[in-house]
Order: structure tokens, then sequence, then C-alpha cells
């Protein structure tokens, strides 16, 4: 049997096709769908099943597409509501293809029509070896359960311990445990790095599974939730309709300065995808800054929404269209073009640059000692991270709430900006920059080099 796992790392998340004697089923597919095709060409594998563990609100998905291409027949949870030809699966209802058996398991709880995959090879046995978990169980978490605009997020979380003692708990500890994301989504709090676990090894040390009630758990689950982000309803009404194919979205033009300067007056926004210290060195006033290098997507949904007009600005023509690829894969395709010939051709016009100035941390500490004109600095980080240590007089203005709580900072003092490592403080930079603070600094390195060159720590 054929069984493949295919890891989207910039939105961590994981798809898979499993074959059997030429045909295919593909689990979880991320929306541009032609590494699937490209795969089972390979491996002389039909692809006669798209399967979806939930609408998912961290990605669009491009179940409507394959199913397009391939002739495949779409499969979801049974309350899922989808809005194209489907088949509605309930607990224990399966399908076939050569030596290869999926039954399906309906485990609410991360969402209403949640399913997850029981996989069974019969050249190895009549029973399942691995378990297709979705957003219900993770390696090191469980799906948060907050996503349902008709329960609370303690009913999710009383279906999900009931789906989870009831049914995946009750595999043997061997079972292979595969699910839909990794360290980084957004759909969890302390999902493990790992790719894949086992049934057994997640009843050991999952710390969600370590409640001693459903009581507990549903405490332990609601308490302290992250925030939602505003595009997740968005992605998931895109999925519960089917999304446009990528090739029906419009090619975009590149723009002059003259015409990027006429998108900002009509409100578009320059988003530069560079890396930081080149946005540092020279950028376009007013431009915010979210690096390809790291979850682009995923924050460009948080702080930008799906809805803003956006010009982009990247390295090069193929940074273009990684980064116009990798927005729609979080539903966000306004885009109206990008800057042609990047930040040259805006140099060369003759038109005003801005800059955000970076500083190590040895730097940071040096100025914050000698007094003066002390800047405020600002941490971006979220609330965990700054309860593990932080800066001493640092402000906590996590990323996602930061265009919020802009204002609550002087705009006439300096403002030096800090994370983890400096990807989410040059985005913050950018953002706080924008909001009309003077001087921006970005921190090089992050806490990380803060703690590495042995700078006091407060707690």
């Amino acid at each position: 049997m054929y069984f493949e796992q295919f890891y989207l790392a910039c939105l961590s998340h994981a798809s898979y096709m499993i074959g059997s004697d030429g045909v295919a089923a593909v689990i979880d597919p991320q929306r541009d769908v032609g590494i699937y095709l490209e795969e089972a060409s390979r491996n002389g594998l039909r692809i006669a099943y798209v399967i979806e563990s939930h609408l998912h609100a961290d990605f669009v998905s491009g179940h409507h597409e394959l199913a397009a291409r391939t002739g495949a027949r779409i499969y979801l949870g049974e309350k899922a509501g989808a809005k194209f030809p489907h088949v509605a699966v309930a607990d224990g209802d399966e399908v076939a293809f050569g030596r290869c058996r999926l039954r399906f398991l309906s485990t609410p709880g991360h969402t209403l029509e949640s399913i997850c995959v029981l996989v069974t090879d019969l050249d190895r046995s009549p029973e399942p070896f691995a378990a297709l978990t979705g957003d219900t169980l993770f390696i090191g978490d469980v799906g948060r359960p907050d996503l349902s605009p008709d329960h609370t997020p303690q009913q999710l979380a009383a279906l999900l311990y009931d789906s989870l003692h009831q049914k995946l708990l009750r595999l043997p500890d061997d079972v292979e445990v595969y699910p839909a994301h990794g360290a980084g989504s957004l759909c969890g709090r302390q999902l493990s790095a790992e790719r894949k676990s086992t049934i057994g090894q997640q009843r050991r040390v999952n710390y969600a599974l370590q409640a001693s009630s459903k009581d507990d758990f549903v405490r332990l689950l609601t308490a302290e939730l992250p925030e939602r982000p505003g595009y997740f309803a968005l992605d998931v009404e895109m999925n519960r309709t089917g999304a446009a194919p990528l090739a029906a979205l419009p090619p975009i033009p590149g723009l002059s300065p003259e015409q990027v300067e006429a998108g900002q007056r009509r409100g578009a926004l320059v988003l530069d995808t560079r890396p930081p210290a080149q946005f540092g060195a020279a950028h376009i006033p007013g431009a915010i800054q979210i690096g390809l290098a790291g979850q682009y997507a995923s924050w460009a949904g948080i702080l930008l929404g799906l809805d803003q007009e956006l010009i982009l600005l990247a390295e090069d023509p193929e940074k273009v269209e990684e980064s116009r690829m990798r927005l729609a894969r979080v539903g966000v395709e306004r885009v109206s073009g990008y800057v042609a010939d990047g930040i040259a051709s805006w140099s060369r016009a003759g038109l005003a640059l801005e800059q955000v100035a970076q500083i190590s941390v040895q730097e940071l500490d040096d100025w914050l000692a000698n007094g003066g004109d002390r800047p405020q600095v600002v941490d971006v980080r979220k609330r965990a991270e700054w309860d593990q240590g932080r800066v001493a007089g640092a402000l906590l203005k996590p990323l996602d709430k930061l265009n919020g709580m802009a204002g609550e900072l002087d705009k006439s003092r300096p403002a030096a900006v800090y994370c983890k490592g400096g990807y989410r403080s040059s985005i913050g930079a950018s953002l706080l920059q924008r909001a009309g603070i003077k001087q921006v600094i970005n921190v090089i390195g992050g806490f990380d080099a803060w703690k590495a060159c042995g700078l006091p720590v407060e707690i």
C-alpha cells in the first residue's frame, strides 16, 4: 500500500495520500493541488476519493478543485453542511479500494463535523495500523474548541473529551497517529514538531489527555484560549462552498511607482515580503513587512484580513508569485498588483523612503543602561512566552493585538521591538511605524539572542 504525508511548513499543515491497486485517496488537501496530481501520476494512481477531516478554518482547502480535475468524490462529516456535491459520512462508514480500507469515526469537538480516518492495510493486518486524526488529536495537544458559532467552547470541549476517550483512546497503543497540523499551527496551543506518534505515546505524554475527568478537561481546554483569528470564519465558509481553482484568479500586474502611489491613495496597502534587514534599510512609506521566511500567510490573514486590497513588494518576480500563492492558501485573494522592479524602481523615481533601524541585543542593553532618551521596549511575543522571561521594563504588546494597542505607546519616544528570534518584531516594527511612532527599532535576534548573550532576564 502507498502511504505518503505532505507537510506544508508555512502553514504547519499535513495532508495525506493513500493508494492501493491503482486507486488513491487524498486527505485534507492544501489549496494548490498540483503536488497530489503529480505524485499520483508518478505512482500510477488515480485519485478517486477526497476526504476532509472537517471544514478547515486556518487554510483554504483544494478539495473542490482536486475533485473537479480528477472526478473524485468528496467525503465530509455529515454535519458539515457543505454546499457542493459530496458524500456525508457517519460513524462507522467505510470506503475500500484494493487492499486498503478506510473507516470513519465521528469525532466532534474541534468542530461538530470532525471525523477521523482509520487506515487498514490488509497486506499487514485486518486491523487498522494508523489513524488520521485531523484536528481532533495532535501530537502533544488536541484541537481548540472555540470554532463553532452555535456552541460554546465548554460544549465543544465536552464533545471532544467523549470523542477522544470513547473513540481514539480505545484504539490499541501501537496504532500510529497522523494529525492535520504540527507545531506553529493556530489550531492548538502546544503542538509538537513531530510529524507522527502512536496512541500509546499520546496517552502517556499529551497534556490534554492527563485530565482526571471530563470537567477537568473542559476547564483545562477552555482556560485562556488564544484569540481566534478573524479570518477563520471566512475560510470555513470558503471551504463549505468550495474555493475557486487557483487558475481562475486573475494575473497580477506589475505597477509603476505612480500606480502604487495611486493605489495607496485609494486605500491599498503595500505588503513588503522581503527579509527584515532589506525592509529596514529602505521601504515604501506606510508599507507593512511580513517576511516570506516565516508564517507569512497566517500573519497576513491575522493582521490584514481577507478584504484589504494589497500591492506586493518582493525581492524578485519568483518571490512575487510565491507571495501570491501563499496568500491564496489562506483566502487572501485581493491582490491588485506588485511593485515592478521592486524597491529599486521606487528609488529611481526619487520618491521618499523610510527605514527601520536594526540594533543588536548588546546595543539595546547599553542603551537601557546608559539612561538618557530611553526607548520603550515592546515585546510582541505571546503571553506564555512573556511569562517565561522578558527584558526588564518591557511592555507586552502581542503581535496579533498590536494594531489595537499601538495607541497605548508614546509616539514621541523611540520604540525598540523584540520577539523570540526577530521575525515577528520586524512585522511589529512596521505596524508601529505605520501607526505614527517616529523612531522604531527592530532588535536583531530577539529574546533568544538576549539570553544567549547572558543579559539579565526578568521573570
